[in-house]
């Protein structure tokens, strides 16, 4: 099943806590995220609950360092 990058980018946010990656992991450093980024990162993290799906910045698979590795997951 196809989606439109539209419908992807609407879905919910969930993180992850991961404890290694592989070299073939897309990774970034939280001091990476721009600031709208960072604000929805923060907030899924704290609230432990899918955040809004509205930030298209962050990638379904990829990895967030910040004190402990976060894999996101859309819903």
């Amino acid at each position: 099943m196809n989606m439109a990058a539209s419908e992807l980018h609407h879905r919910s946010l969930r993180l992850e806590r991961v404890e290694s990656v592989t070299a073939e992991t897309s990774v970034r450093h939280v001091d990476q995220l721009d600031a709208e980024t960072l604000e929805s990162f923060y907030t899924t993290l704290e609230d432990d609950l899918p955040g809004p799906g509205a930030d298209p910045d962050l990638e379904d698979g990829e990895v967030i360092v910040f004190t402990d590795y976060y894999r996101v997951k859309r819903i």
